[in-house]
């Protein structure tokens, strides 16, 4: 899987493809793609950065959608369970998932300038760490990789 985040990519396919391979996701499985669950996702997919919960909170009551906490929170819950969003740990904020529906352990790489996240392949049971946990006889059970610095467009070489 390659990163994505930084890369130039058509957007719109990219919201579109990520809602119908949700959305055939929870037909699939009888879960319930609600209006509200869905709005949260499409947030997060068009502005392709970490967003707070309240941050979406604000969106969803400009749009009518909910004002209290409780609305996004559950949405938020719910696409996390599914791994269709992941929470970004350092920010405590959240993420689309960019390969909805595939199996995968994500990194994320966190512009700290302007906050958009690439999420990348990780391995980290295969890694050093993973050796380091063989060796102390620990079992890994989850990770969480985030790496945080700046993206292409927010480099100084960048700007000029």
């Amino acid at each position: 899987m390659e990163p994505i985040g930084f890369a130039s990519h058509d957007h719109a396919a990219c919201i579109a493809t990520s809602l119908e391979a949700v959305d055939a996701h929870c037909r699939a499985a009888g879960l319930q793609f609600t209006p509200i669950r869905r709005r949260v996702l499409e947030i997060l997919l068009q502005k392709h950065r970490a967003m707070g919960a309240y941050d979406l909170l604000d969106i969803l009551r400009d749009e009518g959608l909910g004002s209290q906490p409780p609305v996004a929170y559950r949405a938020l819950d719910f696409l996390v369970a599914q791994g269709f969003v992941h929470r970004i740990e350092g920010l405590s904020a959240f993420v689309a998932c960019a390969h909805p529906g595939d199996v995968h352990v994500p990194a994320f790489l966190i512009c700290r300038s302007c906050s958009s996240v690439a999420e990348a392949l990780s391995e980290p049971a295969k890694g050093a760490l993973g050796r380091t946990a063989r060796a102390a006889g620990f079992q890994i059970e989850r990770t969480v990789v985030e790496a945080e610095g700046l993206c292409p467009r927010c480099q100084p070489e960048a700007q000029t």
